[in-house]
C-alpha cells in the first residue's frame, strides 16, 4: 500500500500501481450492475474508463474521483427494457445526462441552495430507500437458486465490510464474489466453457440507443438519488483532500463531467455514471490525492473491457453468487437513505414531512402508475416526481 502524503512523491511507477488499485477496488460494483440488467460488463467497464475521463476532461485534472456504474438505475432499467426494448430503454439512460446538465446550469445560475430546496432530504432519502427496498426481490430470486452458495457469498461480504482491514475493508462487493465463486468452483457450479470459448482480446458488444419518449420520460427522474449522491460525494473528497472542489473547479463542473459520462454511456450501451465512494474511502485510506492516479484508472478499466477472458469470467459467475452480494447490497442502499434523514435532522413530526416521505414510499412499493396512451410511468421515477412536486406545493409549517 502506497502511504505518501503528497500528490507530487508519487513516482511514475507508483502511480499506475495506484491506479490499478483504485479500479480493483471498484471493479466488483462496476461490472455488477450489468450483470444484473443484461448489459454487456466489458461495455460497462469501457464507459467506467471513459466516463472518468471524461469527467478529468471537464473539472480540469483537478478532482480525484473514479465513475463507476449506477445501482440506483438497476430497477428501472429492468423495468423500462421489460416494456421498451433495450435499444429504447438506452435512450432514456443517456437522456439521464441532460437532467445532470439542467442541475449544472441551475448550479452555475443559483448556486447549491437552489438545489437543495428543490432536492430537499424529505425527497431524496425516501427515494433512495425505494431503491433497495424495490430490488430486494431481484436478490431473493437469484440467490434462491443455491441458498447454500448465496450465504457463503454473503458470509464472505459480511466478514470483508465488519472486520476487514485497509483496503479488504473497502471491497466487501467483490471479496463475497470470490469467496462465492471459489466454493462454487469446488462443488461444480461454474460453467468453464465461457471462459475457455472467450478469445483473450475481443470487441465489447457496444448497442446504440434507439429514441423512444416513454423510456427517456420513465428514466430521467431517476436521476434525483444519483444527482444528491454526487453533491455529497464532491463534499466528502473535498473533506478527504483538503481542497474545496464545491468551488474550484466548481460543482457545476463536477456535475456537468457525471452527466456526460452518463450520455455518452447510453449511447454505446453502458450503465448510467455516478461517482463510487468506495474509490473515496480508498484515497482517504492511501493519502494519495493525485487526480493523474485516477486517470491510470479510467485507462486500465478501458484496457480491460477489451480482454475477453476477463468478461467471459464475469459471465461464468454463478446467479446464486449474485444473489447472495445482493441481499445485503440493496438493503445497505435502503439504510443510506434513512441515514440521510437522519444526518439532515429530518423532523418527521411535522405533518408536510410525513406527507411526503409517506407518499413517495407507498407510490414506489404500491406499484403505483400513470398511463397516457402507450406511455407509462411508475416506479421509483413516479415517486421521485410526486416527492418533488408536493416539496414544492405544501406549506412549510407546523
Amino acid at each position: 500500500m502506497i502511504n505518501k502524503h503528497s500528490e507530487y512523491a508519487l513516482t511514475p511507477q507508483r502511480r499506475v500501481v495506484v491506479g490499478v488499485q483504485f479500479l480493483f477496488v471498484a471493479f466488483g460494483a462496476t461490472v455488477l450492475v450489468p450483470l444484473l440488467v443484461g448489459l454487456d460488463p466489458s461495455v460497462a467497464l469501457f464507459t467506467a474508463g471513459l466516463g472518468t475521463l471524461i469527467f478529468q476532461l471537464i473539472t480540469k485534472g483537478k478532482v480525484p474521483i473514479f465513475l463507476g456504474s449506477s445501482f440506483a438505475f438497476i430497477a428501472p432499467i429492468q423495468k423500462a427494457t421489460a416494456l421498451y426494448g433495450l435499444a429504447g430503454t438506452l435512450s432514456g439512460m443517456a437522456a439521464v445526462g441532460i437532467v445532470y446538465g439542467i442541475v449544472s446550469a441551475l448550479i452555475k445560475w443559483r448556486g447549491i441552495g437552489l438545489v437543495k430546496r428543490l432536492f430537499p432530504s424529505s425527497v431524496y432519502g425516501p427515494v433512495i430507500i425505494l431503491i433497495g427496498v424495490s430490488l430486494a426481490p431481484v436478490g431473493v430470486k437469484m440467490a434462491s437458486s443455491n441458498w447454500p452458495i448465496a450465504c457463503i457469498s454473503l458470509v464472505g461480504a459480511i466478514v470483508a465490510l465488519m472486520y476487514g482491514k485497509g483496503i479488504l475493508k473497502l471491497i466487501p462487493v467483490f471479496i463475497g464474489i470470490i469467496v462465492g465463486y471459489v466454493v462454487s468452483i469446488f462443488t461444480g457450479n461454474v460453467d468453464f466453457s465461457v471462459i475457455v470459448n472467450a478469445p483473450w482480446i475481443s470487441i465489447p458488444k457496444f448497442v446504440t440507443p434507439e429514441f423512444s419518449w416513454e423510456a427517456i420520460l420513465y428514466l430521467i427522474p431517476v436521476a434525483l438519488a444519483p444527482i444528491v449522491e454526487h453533491v455529497g460525494d464532491v463534499y466528502a473528497i473535498s473533506a478527504v483532500t483538503g481542497k474545496d472542489f464545491v468551488k474550484d473547479p466548481g460543482l457545476h463542473r463536477t456535475m456537468l463531467g457525471d452527466g456526460v459520462a452518463c450520455t455518452v454511456a447510453g449511447f454505446v450501451g453502458g450503465p448510467p455514471a455516478t461517482t463510487y465512494a468506495e474509490v473515496t474511502g480508498a484515497i482517504a485510506l492511501t493519502k494519495v490525492f493525485d487526480p493523474r492516479v485516477l486517470q491510470i484508472s479510467g485507462i486500465t478499466a478501458i484496457a480491460f473491457a477489451f480482454l475477453g477472458k476477463i468478461n467471459g469470467f464475469l459471465k461464468s459467475i454463478p446467479e446464486a453468487v449474485l444473489g447472495g452480494i445482493m441481499l445485503i447490497l440493496f438493503g445497505i442502499i435502503a439504510t443510506i437513505g434513512i441515514k440521510t434523514m437522519i444526518v439532515d435532522k429530518l423532523n418527521l413530526s411535522k405533518s408536510r414531512n410525513q406527507i411526503i416521505v409517506a407518499l413517495i414510499l407507498t407510490v414506489g412499493i404500491g406499484g403505483v402508475a400513470m398511463k397516457i396512451g402507450e406511455f407509462e410511468l411508475s416506479g421509483i421515477g413516479l415517486a421521485a416526481i410526486v416527492g418533488i412536486v408536493l416539496n414544492l406545493i405544501l406549506p412549510d409549517r407546523d
